[in-house]
């Protein structure tokens, strides 16, 4: 793997958000490699979710992993994390390095084609805290991951989330603004997303 003072960040610079893109943090051979050990090792599952009283097949499989037993919990889904393999291990360990913090969570997506998706919402979960600290893990397809500002409509913006790369989101991003991943008619690949939290 890479090391630290080769990963270079880009802050987006938006209002009342701390957020920083890194285009490259691992590179696209060994990115390719987790993709498929991942999609390959990870006991994948598919809930169903609960959005203004109807109940559907969420759009997209998930799995969680922890360093602890803490469950998490999202649009009415109670999740118990898995012990961490060898893979995330890894991947905690760099992550938690580049963004000098101590993850425990990381809740895997897989996204198997652009009907797939991820709604407007925050990760804002009363077992993060205030001002939560997330990182999120691409690897696959890349997809565009669009932000928009809870109160000021004309505050919003879009990134195309590449194969290795990571986002920070921290400081007031997730009380002060949404994000999702939407859907695309395009014919595309898979995506694997691992996103990291703490729960303590």
């Amino acid at each position: 793997m890479q090391s630290k003072q080769h990963i270079q960040g880009f802050p987006l610079h938006l209002p009342e958000a701390d957020v920083t893109y890194y285009p490259n943090f691992i590179n696209g051979k060994e990115a390719t490699h987790i993709f498929e050990s991942l999609l390959d090792e990870t006991p994948w599952q598919q809930d169903d979710i609960k959005v203004f009283g109807k109940v559907y097949a969420q759009p997209r499989l998930t799995a969680l992993y922890g360093t602890n037993q803490k469950t998490y919990s999202y649009s009415n889904i109670e999740m118990t994390p898995h012990v961490l393999t060898p893979t995330l291990t890894d991947l905690k360990q760099k992550v938690d390095q580049t963004c000098e913090t101590n993850f425990t969570t990381m809740l895997l997506n897989y996204y198997r084609d652009g009907k797939d998706s991820n709604g407007w919402h925050a990760d804002n979960e009363k077992e993060l805290g205030t001002n939560p600290i997330i990182a999120s893990l691409s690897f696959g397809q890349a997809r565009f991951f669009h932000l928009k500002h809870r109160t000021d409509k004309t505050l919003k913006h879009k990134l195309l989330l590449e194969h290795g790369s990571l986002l920070v989101m921290k400081g007031e991003t997730q009380h002060k603004w949404l994000h999702q991943i939407p859907k695309t008619a395009k014919e595309i690949q898979g995506r694997i997303n691992i996103t990291f939290r703490i729960i303590t």
